[in-house]
C-alpha cells in the first residue's frame, strides 16, 4: 500500500487506522512524505515499527507514488491519499477479485465522495466503470479510483509521469489499457474520498487543463487504430471546451480584468454549441455583465456558460501531492 503524504500530519493518523486494520493485513505499507513542512514524523510516529517511512524533496503526488512503489515488494500496489480512508474489507475484496480473475492488471473498487465527513455521491455513478472496450472507456474517462496495480507492469511502463501535478493517475491507466492490461471492479465503495472546502472552485480549471494534456500526450502516440483516433479527437474537443469553460468562469469569478481572451477561445472552440458561442461572445463583450452572473446567479463561483458540458468530479487540487483522481 503506497501512502503519498504532503502536509498531512492532521489527517495522516486517520488513514494509517485504516490502512492497518485490513481484514486482510497488508504486506506492507510505505508512507512516502513528500517534502512536507509540517511535524508528519510525529504524527507517523506511533506507526513507525508498522510501516516503511520516506522522505524525499518536494516533487508532486507522481514523483511520491514512484519513490514508494520502487521500494515495494508485493506484486500489486495501491495507493491512499493521506487524508483518505478504506473500508477495513477493501484489501481483502481486492485479493479475491484478484485470485477469481488472474488475468486483470488493474483491480478496483467504487467510492464515496465525502464532503464534511458527509457522503455526497460514489465514483463510478459519476464515472461508470466500462466491461467492454475499456481503451476507447479509458480515453472518455477515469471510470478507475485508486486501483491496485500489477507492480512489475507499472513499472515497466515507467510509473506516474511526473510532468502531470494533477491528472498523473488517470495518465498511467490510459498507458497501462492501451498497452493491454485490463481492469476488473468490485462494485462496493470501500474508499472514503474526501474533498476539501474552499479548495474546488480554484483547482477545477487547473485539473481541467491537466485532462487537455493527458489526451494531447496520447495523440502523439503512432499506434492508435483509426476509430480509437477519432473517438479521442472528439473526446479532446469535449474536453478542451470543459477547460476553457472553467478558466473563463473562475477568471470572472474572481475578477480578473482580463477575461475576455478565454472568452472568446471558447467561442471558438472546436466543437462548441451555438448556445455556447453566443453565450460566450455576449460575456466577452461585457465582462462587468458576465461578471454579476457568476456572482448573483452561482454564488460558488461556477457560471455555466454552455449546455452539455460533461459533468467533472472537481479535483482536491492540493499543493503537491493528492490531487489525481479524475473523477
Amino acid at each position: 500500500m503506497l501512502v503519498p503524504a504532503y502536509q498531512a500530519a492532521g489527517t495522516i493518523g486517520e488513514t494509517l487506522e485504516s490502512a492497518l486494520s485490513q481484514t486482510l493485513p497488508a504486506r506492507e505499507v510505505i508512507v512516502c512524505d513528500d517534502g512536507s513542512t509540517d511535524d508528519i514524523a510525529s504524527a507517523v510516529a506511533p506507526y513507525r515499527d508498522r510501516i516503511t517511512f520516506l522522505r524525499k524533496a518536494n516533487g508532486g503526488g507522481a514523483s511520491a507514488l514512484n519513490a514508494a512503489a520502487r521500494v515495494a515488494t508485493g506484486d500489486f500496489v495501491a495507493a491512499l491519499d493521506a487524508d483518505d480512508a478504506w473500508a477495513r474489507e477493501r484489501l481483502e475484496a481486492l485479493g479475491a477479485l484478484s485470485t477469481a480473475r488472474p488475468d486483470l492488471d488493474l483491480l478496483g473498487t467504487d467510492a464515496w465522495f465525502e464532503a464534511a465527513r458527509r457522503r455526497i455521491g460514489r465514483f463510478n455513478e459519476a464515472n461508470p466503470f466500462a466491461d467492454h472496450d475499456q481503451c476507447r472507456a479509458i480515453l472518455e474517462r477515469c471510470f478507475l479510483f485508486h486501483p491496485a496495480v500489477r507492480r512489475r507492469r507499472l513499472l515497466t511502463l515507467g510509473g506516474f509521469d511526473e510532468s502531470f501535478p494533477i491528472a498523473y493517475d488517470w495518465e498511467c491507466w490510459i498507458r497501462l489499457i492501451l498497452d493491454g492490461a485490463r481492469a476488473g471492479l468490485v462494485d462496493q465503495p470501500l474508499t472514503s474520498y474526501r474533498l476539501r472546502p474552499g479548495s474546488l472552485a480554484s483547482a477545477r480549471p487547473a485539473s481541467l487543463r491537466d485532462r487537455v494534456r493527458v489526451l494531447q500526450k496520447v495523440e502523439r502516440r503512432t499506434d492508435l487504430a483509426p476509430e480509437l483516433r477519432r473517438a479521442l479527437d472528439s473526446f479532446v474537443a469535449d474536453r478542451e471546451r470543459a477547460a476553457l469553460l472553467a478558466e473563463a468562469e473562475h477568471a470572472l469569478s474572481v475578477g480578473d480584468p482580463r477575461p475576455r481572451r478565454r472568452l472568446l477561445a471558447l467561442a471558438r472552440a472546436r466543437g462548441a454549441s451555438p448556445h455556447t458561442r453566443l453565450k460566450a461572445l455576449m460575456a466577452a463583450s461585457s465582462p462587468r455583465l458576465a461578471r454579476w452572473a457568476v456572482l448573483e446567479r452561482r454564488p460558488e463561483g461556477a457560471m455555466r456558460l454552455s449546455r452539455g458540458v460533461p459533468h467533472e468530479q472537481e479535483s482536491r487540487g492540493r499543493d503537491g501531492t493528492g490531487a489525481g483522481s479524475d473523477g
